[in-house]
């Protein structure tokens, strides 16, 4: 099956968790390249702002706030989308929070909320973008995070719910693809990132929880968002150095398992005081792209970039094996 997909200018473009963070890279860099674009997000006067802003600038920017835990709230943000700009071409789920604690030590209530943003928000995502994708055909992108991969202690509730995001977009790919329709369907795997994800945190580790280390730039997840958006891909890891330590975790397991609770222990700086309250349950400091804590943080991967283009890869992969026959012929005839 050939699923067809526009090119960004002619798109509209729903994006959830688009008042921080990766969400709000990705809604300013698709508006900045012609999309029309709907910001979705529980923050409404943030998200006000937001849009007066970019339709200042002369962007097609509207907003919708919902809570994407809320099947309802999801609906009518789609229904809002179609109604503004009269279809979607593709739906970003991208609205997610986290929660830093012992397994032991997270209370349930916590770990139930994260589950109905980070999970079953993209569950309603889904939901409400697939009626809207199937006639014509479009892209459901779904950011779920390295942690999809392996788990992290003190990050274990968080990995726990990307586990389940990356089970569901998997299954429905393959549903989808079955039934012929003609739904790109994308799984996003970013490493760490430098946004407020942390500050924005639950925290019962003490200290202000801290991103996983190493820290790459938000704008190279929207940038492989938005590729996602006009070329069908199943999944991209953003950040070479994430993807080393899946590989790692998965064919070392044993010794990750000693490793990894170490490592964790840079997940909190204990200087810090946690900014309170958390976003789990409402939204709150909205409006910041990064952390403001890591000037440094990587602008470039050339994983990332290697996955984004497979052609160019593959040419490198038969050049590497070209140039493996060739020094294996020169020492036979040399021996």
């Amino acid at each position: 099956m050939t699923i067809a997909l526009k090119p960004l200018k002619d798109q509209v473009i729903v994006v959830t968790g688009a008042s921080s963070g990766i969400g709000l890279v990705t809604a300013r860099t698709a508006a900045k390249a012609g999309a029309s674009v709907l910001m979705v997000a529980r923050s409404e006067d943030v998200l006000r702002d937001l849009v007066a802003e970019l339709q200042r600038e002369g962007h097609r920017v509207e907003a919708k706030a919902a809570d994407v835990g809320d099947a309802a709230g999801v609906e009518a943000a789609a229904a809002y989308a179609v109604q503004a700009f009269g279809r979607i071409d593709t739906w970003v789920n991208n609205a997610g929070v986290a929660i830093y604690a012992k397994l032991a030590d997270t209370p349930l209530d916590e770990h139930e909320r994260m589950f109905r943003t980070n999970y079953f928000g993209a569950v309603n995502g889904c939901q409400a973008a697939i009626p809207h994708l199937r006639e014509n055909g479009g892209a459901l992108i779904t950011v779920a995070s390295i942690a999809s991969d392996m788990s992290t202690p003190v990050m274990g509730a968080y990995a726990a719910s990307k586990h389940a995001v990356k089970a569901y977009v998997e299954t429905l790919r393959m549903e989808l693809g079955a039934a012929g329709v003609p739904i790109s369907v994308t799984l996003i795997k970013p490493a760490g990132i430098d946004t407020p994800i942390g500050q924005h945190a639950a925290n019962h580790e003490g200290g202000e929880a801290q991103i996983p280390p190493p820290i790459y730039d938000p704008q190279l997840v929207a940038d492989a968002i938005l590729d996602a958006a006009v070329h069908p891909r199943r999944e991209i890891t953003v950040g070479g150095a994430g993807r080393a330590q899946v590989l790692f975790s998965q064919h070392f397991p044993a010794l990750y398992e000693l490793l990894a609770p170490l490592a964790a222990k840079g997940f909190v700086d204990r200087k810090k005081d946690q900014p309170e309250p958390s976003n789990l349950k409402w939204g709150v400091r909205a409006g910041e792209e990064r952390s403001g804590e890591h000037p440094a943080a990587r602008r470039t991967s050339a994983y990332t970039a290697a996955a984004l283009h497979p052609k160019t890869v593959a040419a490198v992969g038969l050049a590497g094996l070209a140039i493996a026959g060739g020094l294996l012929f020169a020492r036979r005839r040399s021996a």
